[in-house]
């Protein structure tokens, strides 16, 4: 039976394998590639604009179908070796599905004619982004802990996860950062960004590791063998993530302080909206959100629960069929949908009135600045401005403003509703976002009645206004 993938929401474990080695600062990379696996083509296709700038310490073997159909690709890979000659990096040459097609295992030859170049088998044709990243980093820790037991330094802290690839990964990570220090812990490693190869050793002696993702990371953290925690979103995981912080690394006091400092600084913006007029909007907000399955379980806890908005859905989008989320944007569309390209691309198929907030990749989006944090405490009131922001913004589609030529013909008398085409117009309606409900039915009845002038009709009726659609 022929399976189909709707719109691949993850890139394959052989670019994880690439995300993860090449943030490394000390690594240098050769893929058993065809030329197309490393150029800008490739990149887009897998994140669009924001995941992988320039990797100068990547290079690809170019395999060519003489290669792939018939003499495999070792002799492509030893020209590459003797063309990069000493980097005083560490090689890693990994593997794509091309040279997996043609069982190229280079761990032999490696190790018979260049013992110090390590090969990584990805297993691009078996496992997603996120199984491959996780392999990849255990992989390193396997590969290059130097065996000793671990010396623990009390109070530091070293955060597993951002790699190239990862959304917000900038904005989240200062956030992160920046409640470590709040809690008087310092970070002694961010790995693999931040890093260089042999930290992976280094990070054993680290009193807590906290894992920024759910997706993976985790593997790593138990190798480690120390405390672990997971990046907080929202109110009650963000207090819970400093309480416990503070206790694991002797700072319980410190931390206590800074929870009372940040209920009082960072967090006042939030309280100052929650108690004014726009409050009264949570409650009627309907979400969706499809994203990594860090930001949909985050998003979902903090405005579901904790803001007591409507979560119509909230799917990981490596394991969400996109067919049937499209059905689900059809049947109910919500307010706000934290998500993807694909996504934005169905709403705007079904001429949807909801507002997009970039949730995760792929899409054509940039999140360098440290200004847009969807975790902590900064990124609850992040999330909360934006959303304000953008209800102010929809009221201001209710206002009656005067058009000097609308582009659509007036109606020449005063045109008539059948019941059932009210009836059929409140069911429409009812389908979209709460808040925009009166400013979308009243252009719906524009455009029916404007059609009805156009065809000389003086009364609309249900087969008209489905004409509108």
């Amino acid at each position: 039976m022929t399976k189909t993938v709707w719109d691949e929401s993850t890139a394959s474990a052989y670019w994880a394998a690439v995300n993860t080695f090449c943030a490394l600062r000390d690594v240098h990379v050769i893929a058993d590639a065809p030329v197309g696996c490393y150029n800008l083509v490739g990149v887009a296709v897998m994140d669009y604009t924001d995941a992988v700038p320039y990797l100068e310490n990547f290079t690809p073997t170019s395999l060519t179908e003489k290669e792939i159909a018939s003499s495999g690709s070792s002799d492509a890979v030893i020209d590459i070796i003797e063309k990069i000659g000493a980097t005083g990096k560490q090689v890693i040459l990994v593997s794509s599905a091309e040279s997996e097609m043609i069982g190229s295992d280079h761990e032999k030859m490696l190790r018979m004619k260049y013992p110090d170049i390590r090969f990584f088998a990805s297993n691009s044709l078996g496992e997603n982004e996120w199984q491959g990243r996780n392999r990849a980093l255990a992989w390193l820790h396997r590969t290059f802990d130097d065996g000793l037991q671990p010396k623990v330094e009390p109070g530091t802290v070293s955060i597993i996860g951002p790699t190239y690839g990862c959304f917000n990964s900038p904005s989240d990570l200062a956030e992160i950062k920046r409640l470590v220090t709040g809690c008087g812990a310092t970070v002694r490693h961010v790995y693999p960004f931040e890093s260089s190869l042999h930290d992976i050793a280094d990070m054993k002696h680290s009193d807590v590791i906290v894992v920024m993702y759910r997706e993976f990371g985790q593997q790593l953290a138990e190798l480690l063998k120390r405390p672990v925690l997971h990046a907080p979103f929202g109110l009650a995981e963000t207090s819970e993530f400093i309480t416990r912080l503070g206790d694991l690394t002797g700072n319980a006091q410190t931390a206590a302080t800074f929870l009372v400092e940040e209920k009082r600084t960072t967090l006042q913006p939030l309280w100052d909206l929650w108690r004014g007029p726009q409050s009264e909007w949570f409650p009627t907000i309907r979400f969706g959100a499809v994203a990594d399955r860090t930001y949909a379980e985050g998003l979902s806890k903090f405005l579901g629960e904790e803001m007591g908005m409507q979560c119509l859905f909230s799917h990981d989008s490596a394991n969400t069929h996109n067919g049937r989320l499209r059905t689900e944007l059809q049947a109910c569309q919500p307010q706000f949908m934290f998500g993807r390209i694909v996504d934005k691309i169905y709403l705007a198929e079904l001429d949807a009135k909801t507002r997009f907030i970039p949730a995760g990749f792929p899409g054509p989006i940039v999140r360098r600045a440290l200004g847009t944090p969807f975790m902590g405490h900064s990124g609850a009131v992040y999330l909360i401005q934006e959303i304000v922001n953008a209800l102010y913004d929809t009221l201001f589609n209710f206002l009656p403003i005067s058009r000097s030529s609308s582009g659509e013909p007036l109606p020449a008398k005063k045109i008539t509703w059948t019941k059932e085409a009210n009836a059929a117009l409140e069911e429409i309606v009812q389908k979209a976002p709460f808040i925009s409900q009166i400013s979308f039915g009243r252009e719906m009845k524009k455009k029916a009645e404007a059609l009805a002038a156009q065809q000389g009709k003086e009364t609309v009726t249900p087969d008209l206004l489905r004409m509108t659609q």
